[in-house]
């Protein structure tokens, strides 16, 4: 290949099932000029020997093999030996529209974007035939430099939209010049694309939606209880807060975006405690939720924050009345819902 126009990279782990369905959107693009990195990060399944299939067949995929290190190092193998003007990163377990590459390309050379961030639907799977399909998007845009960029950014955040790096062009070039790679930690994308924005000129952003993020496995999920959730939440908000001190952007919409986002996963982060998979006798888990509530950025953020919709407004009132008992069986139900019922817990994510 004489030019590369994009690096698609895409860790490969435990997703025999899958993995065939992602490289083929890969291969269905209308831009032919690409390359796939596909990273077996030590899968124990089948999804390796897939991948050297779909290379042994067509020259613009590769695939290293490696011992098991997670996502982040996978893509950071990658990154070092990726050719293309612009990265993308995807799942393996995820699929692409088959324009994706080629608009966004146009996009980034039009503006001579450094990043070019595009909507995405999440496909909720129920049964194999049956899914529901939320959107995330926002207006197009062009930010031609950091100020206008940062002083916007509140409604990327508001909207996911700069969390994940699966719905992302970047600039290999800019990637490269500020040393940029995925940190080797768990919720790696999220301090990635904050050190990608960090000093980030030209942004341009489009409504479209290409990329399909698949919820059906269950081992997928970051349903399941995870011991450290609230620290690494607290951890990722103390992180954004920085960044907006950094870039003195202290106005009215962007401050209410942060408190309503630290909120609103502070719900999660009480559900957390009360899903199923959480061994911690009942006194425990009131004795942390007490905790919790103490912190001052809860208050803060209660005063700040401007709910959407009613149903969020009920889901904080045991938080500004600080009832340790009503928020306890409130995220019991929560948790029930989110086990038993995916279709109506999935409903009222997406309407919160």
């Amino acid at each position: 290949m004489s030019s590369v126009k994009v690096s698609v990279i895409m860790p490969v782990y435990k997703v025999e099932e899958y993995v065939g369905k992602a490289i083929e959107s890969i291969q269905k693009q209308t831009l032919t000029e690409w390359e796939l990195w596909a990273v077996d990060d030590g899968s124990p399944d089948g999804s390796g020997e897939i991948c050297d299939r779909y290379a042994a067949a067509d020259k613009r995929i590769h695939v290293i093999h490696k011992e098991n290190g997670g996502a982040p190092s996978a893509r950071n193998a990658a990154m070092k030996l990726a050719r293309g003007e612009y990265m993308f990163f995807m799942d393996s377990d995820d699929w692409a529209e088959a324009s994706m590459l080629e608009e966004m390309y146009a996009l980034a050379k039009r503006d001579q974007a450094q990043l070019v961030v595009a909507g995405f639907y999440i496909d909720t799977y129920y049964s194999e035939d049956e899914y529901r399909t939320d959107h995330f998007t926002v207006e197009d845009a062009v930010y031609p430099d950091a100020e206008s960029f940062r002083r916007a950014s509140y409604k990327l955040f508001d909207k996911n939209l700069l969390y994940t790096p699966w719905n992302k062009l970047y600039e290999t070039r800019y990637l490269k010049e500020h040393n940029l790679t995925f940190p080797q930690t768990f919720w790696d994308d999220f301090p990635f694309n904050l050190s990608v924005v960090d000093e980030i000129e030209r942004v341009t952003v489009t409504k479209k939606q290409y990329y399909h993020f698949i919820r059906k496995r269950a081992e997928s999920e970051t349903a399941a209880y995870r011991p450290d959730m609230y620290e690494k939440r607290e951890e990722e908000h103390g992180w954004l807060v920085s960044l907006y001190k950094k870039w003195k952007i202290r106005d009215e919409a962007t401050q209410e975006m942060l408190a309503r986002r630290y909120i609103e996963r502070f719900i999660g982060c009480v559900e957390n405690l009360t899903n199923p998979s959480c061994s911690l006798p009942v006194k425990e888990k009131k004795k942390e939720i007490r905790r919790m509530l103490g912190n001052p950025r809860v208050r803060t953020s209660l005063r700040k924050a401007r709910p959407h919709s009613v149903y969020m407004k009920c889901m904080l009132v045991p938080v500004r009345l600080r009832s340790v008992q009503l928020l306890y069986w409130e995220c019991k139900l929560i948790s029930f819902v989110k086990t038993r019922n995916t279709k109506l817990f999935s409903k009222l994510k997406a309407g919160r």
